[in-house]
């Protein structure tokens, strides 16, 4: 910022009297004189002169310090690195050798800034190496294109946006005047010589400038000739108001000789061509004993900020706010406090969204100044970081201005600018994706899957590349929105609609997906259905079950049902293995009139090969015993299809996949399937009715190896609390036998008894009826699950 900072950004001094000044221009001692005016550019043609007659340490340090001061690092790297050849340099010479290394862009070499040298990293403490690496190494994915049509030979900086496409910005442009002419010095303590330049950097002083909706750059008219740098412009659209810094000319002081003179803050009305038409000041100036600079306006939270360095700050300038009403009435400053503010300089401050943006030379930085983001509420600001590079560079970087999440601007005297300062704006060049594709178990899966990424704003897709270690990487254009695919055989296909890049700050998109496989074929729901002797035909109580059978299937489209068939042993095999199939059929028919596509019920008959107890040829059995034979088993089993690549259906998205049986725990949910078994008073027989819903539960328990059952027996509460414990357990254990009879593991059964303990009525403080007494009389079961997960279908039956 070879300008504001030690242009208008601070102050001008008179030297209000004659001040004799020896006529040896080419003199070491009148150079030395104009370094101590901080006339830095005259005093280094002078002093370079000098040396170039006599190698002088002093003279050196001079032109090292003075390369420095105009923010020339190359030069300053370049002259600091002869001074510390002398015998008489110091340390702190050394340190200034470092930052000048680091400010000309040598900062991410500083071992080899060192090598050979006596000092080491550690000598200097007061410099965060390790910071400075990792400013350096976290870039970000923009580019900074020069605003030519702005852009001069001089110092440009501060855009902004104004009406109907026009923009106000700072600059200096224009001829630079030689030394040899009477100038003025601003913001240093310098002789008054003269009302053409600015003698810092010879250059014309400081003033707004307009560019129109076509282009052309015209410069606003001072309101006062008594007026030297004008600046620092900021417009408030809803007031048609410029607010802008100025540094004036000033009357003599009584009894003083020397005075500093600080920029103010004033703001306009302007007219239709962009000019000034009245001025009026912020009510807290004060040119003789601090600045106000760098003004930002919050037209909605009625508050002006800027850069002041008054007394009671927290170092050089610091950041305030002043509120306002609406006709501009302002009240006391308030420090934004040292969350921002530092021992060093703050300025620029702009607010946009949620976020506030500053520059400073005290936070932790590449170089001089610095462009700074935080995290914005109304009476907070926290989070202050470095955008680091590119926003930022080893040299000024300042004046961060954002119109919407498309047009940002900031202003910075980098290497290869086309003046002292330039304006540039950032065009976002990609975003990073990173994508991590995990298993159920955590681990990473590195290979053998397919990635997506359709780009839903620009169109067609985005390529992605296969790091080694297994993550997928992007890049994605900015303001754009993308659905990412990721599909691998046997596994649940994904795809995510929320990736966007729109309004994003951070340069890398992550995003973890897992990747679960498939259970095909997974049992989720069983019942049974029976058939009268010799018959297939439907029975009447048969309907209800189908029906639910049917519902579901419409419901849920990854849903199919297996239907198997079977009969008693009475006829003969071959017979048997026909009637089977045909009570399969009719199962097939009853639901495609209900609008159940043929394709969704795979049909398997037995005949009398798969017989639920030991009642087969020759054996006596009862007609009830013969009935349990006589059925179709029906399984809705989810993902049928091995060979489909299926998507977890959008009402499943909440339920984990990786414990596949989960799904049917929210099926049986909707449907209450699970069965309590009643018993008669003083007994623990099973019911014929109830010998077939512990069918369906034994189907159950084969069809999902996972699933364990907890039994619970319970009584009445009439009779004896030790007898009805002990009837409780029998009744308990009844329904476990049954089941281990049908080939369930004892382990996968969990019994226990609670006696009269835990009724479903409390006949002890209500008289119950008969029915409430039943109710009483019960064995719940309930199912969980074991730490063995579903492996799908062991084995597919063979079918005729």
């Amino acid at each position: 910022m070879k300008k504001y900072w030690k242009i208008a950004g601070f102050f001008v001094v008179f030297f209000l009297g004659h001040l004799s000044v020896e006529a040896q221009n080419k003199s070491l001692r009148f150079a030395e004189d104009k370094f101590k005016y901080e006339s830095y550019g005259f005093a280094i043609d002078e002093l370079e002169k000098a040396y170039s007659k006599k190698e002088k340490y002093s003279t050196a340090q001079l032109i090292a310090e003075s390369y420095q001061k105009i923010q020339d690092y190359d030069k300053s790297f370049e002259w600091w690195n002869i001074v510390i050849q002398f015998e008489e340099s110091t340390k702190e010479d050394f340190y200034q050798y470092l930052i000048s290394g680091m400010k000309s862009g040598e900062g991410y070499v500083v071992e080899e800034i060192l090598e050979g040298k006596n000092y080491t990293k550690n000598d200097f403490p007061e410099i965060d190496f390790e910071f400075m690496k990792q400013l350096y190494s976290r870039r970000s994915n923009i580019k900074l294109i020069p605003f030519d049509s702005v852009n001069s030979n001089g110092s440009d900086y501060g855009i902004v946006k104004g009406m109907q496409g026009q923009k106000f910005f700072a600059s200096d442009r224009g001829e630079v005047i030689p030394s040899e002419k009477k100038a003025i010095r601003l913001d240093a303590k310098n002789q008054f010589q003269g009302k053409e330049k600015y003698n810092f950097n010879d250059r014309l002083f400081f003033s707004v400038y307009r560019k129109d909706s076509l282009g052309q750059v015209s410069q606003l008219s001072r309101l006062s000739e008594k007026v030297f740098h004008f600046s620092d412009p900021y417009f408030v659209k809803e007031k048609n108001v410029l607010f802008y810094s100025v540094t004036k000319e000033l009357n003599k002081v009584k009894k003083e000789r020397v005075i500093t003179v600080f920029p103010e803050l004033y703001f306009s009305t302007l007219g239709e061509n962009g000019e000034l038409l009245d001025s009026y000041a912020f009510p807290f100036n004060d040119s003789l004993h601090h600045g106000v600079i760098s003004p930002f306006v919050d037209f909605t939270g009625k508050k002006l900020y800027f850069a002041s360095n008054m007394q009671g700050g927290y170092g050089g300038y610091d950041l305030y706010y002043s509120a306002f009403d609406d006709d501009f009435n302002f009240e006391a400053p308030v420090n934004l406090g040292p969350q921002v503010n530092t021992p060093g300089n703050e300025r620029d401050p702009f607010l946009f969204s949620n976020k506030f943006y500053f520059s400073s030379d005290g936070h932790k930085g590449l170089g001089g100044f610095d462009i700074f983001s935080s995290e914005y509420s109304v009476d907070v600001i926290k989070n202050v970081q470095n955008m680091g590079i590119p926003f930022n560079s080893p040299t000024d970087d300042f004046s961060y201005r954002q119109f919407d999440s498309n047009q940002i601007f900031i202003s910075s005297d980098r290497k290869g600018g086309q003046g002292m300062d330039d304006i540039y704006s950032i065009e976002e060049l990609f975003k990073n994706l990173m994508i991590v594709v995990s298993d159920c178990e955590g681990e990473v899966i590195t290979q053998s899957f397919l990635t997506n990424i359709l780009d839903k704003t620009n169109g067609g897709n985005v390529q992605s590349r296969r790091g080694t270690n297994g993550n997928v990487y992007a890049e994605l254009e900015p303001n754009s929105d993308f659905d990412i695919t990721i599909s691998k055989p046997g596994y649940f296909s994904l795809t995510d609609h929320s990736v966007t890049t729109k309004e994003m700050e951070e340069d890398t998109v992550k995003r973890n997906y897992q990747l679960i496989p498939i259970p095909y074929q997974l049992p989720v729901y069983v019942d049974i259905m029976y058939y009268d002797l010799d018959k297939f035909v439907i029975r009447p109580d048969a309907v209800p079950p189908l029906e639910k059978l049917a519902d579901l299937m419409k419901r849920y489209t990854f849903l199919d049902l297996l239907v198997a068939s079977h009969t008693d042993s009475r006829a003969s095999d071959e017979y048997n293995i026909v009637l089977s199939n045909n009570r399969a059929k009719a199962v097939m028919d009853f639901l495609e009139k209900r609008d159940i596509s043929p394709s969704r019920v795979r049909l398997e008959w037995f005949g009398e090969q798969a017989l639920t107890n030991d009642c087969g040829d020759g054996v006596n059995c009862a007609d009830l015993e013969h009935q349990l034979n006589r059925r179709s088993e029906m399984i809705l089993e989810a993902f049928p299809d091995p060979t489909k690549q299926y998507e977890i259906p959008e009402e499943l998205k909440e339920i984990n996949f990786c414990e596949p049986e989960l799904l049917h725990d929210w099926l049986q949910d909707q449907i209450n399937e699970i069965p309590t078994i009643y018993f008669d008073f003083d007994k623990s027989m099973l019911r014929s009715v109830h010998k077939e819903e512990l069918e369906r539960t034994a189907l159950m328990l084969k069809k999902l190896p996972r699933l364990n059952l907890s039994i619970e027996g319970h009584t009445d509460q009439r009779g004896d609390g030790t007898y009805n414990q002990q009837l409780s357990e029998r009744r308990a254990e009844v329904v476990k036998t049954y089941l281990v009879e049908r080939g369930i593991d004892s382990n996968r059964l969990e019994s226990a008894w609670f006696g009269f303990t835990k009724p479903v009525h409390d006949c002890n403080s209500v008289t119950c009826t008969p029915a409430m007494h039943q109710l009483n009389r019960r064995t719940e079961l309930s199912v969980g699950y074991s730490k063995f997960g579903y492996t799908g279908r062991q084995k597919k039956v063979d079918t005729l």
